[in-house]
């Protein structure tokens, strides 16, 4: 099953699972979408992701959310570049995600990081999402 924007279907799917309080939502498997998720962990929004081992391929990762007290720790994620509409910006320009309280998750040269990262490594990229 082939999407047109396989990483706004990830930040629905998880969107979707905390409207209804899911402990665990499954997305399909790829290295960018893990690599979403590396930074989504090391920020303290999800607790955990692994590959399913249900199946030999791994072809789905499990996505463990995290609540506060029955709240969900995203409280916003929404995609900031879009097939249609790429969205590029330098190191000095990276917008702050409510004054610096949420962060953007930003593709460049070196891999993907957060907004901070890449300001203090003078990369700028695609900025993929933000997240709140």
């Amino acid at each position: 099953m082939s999407f047109t924007d396989p990483i706004s279907d990830m930040i629905t799917r998880i969107r979707n699972a905390q409207l209804r309080t899911l402990n665990t939502v499954s997305i399909p498997n790829s290295k960018f979408r893990a690599k979403i998720l590396d930074v989504l962990k090391e920020e303290g929004y999800i607790s955990d992701y692994k590959p399913s081992s249900k199946e030999k391929n791994n072809k789905f990762l499990l996505v463990d959310l995290k609540y506060n007290n029955g709240i969900p720790v995203i409280r916003e994620i929404s995609r900031v570049s879009k097939p249609g509409r790429r969205v590029y910006s330098k190191a000095e320009s990276i917008p702050k995600i409510q004054n610096g309280l949420g962060i953007a998750i930003v593709s460049t040269s070196k891999g993907i990081m957060t907004d901070n990262d890449a300001r203090i490594k003078k990369i700028g990229g695609e900025i993929i999402c933000k997240v709140f």
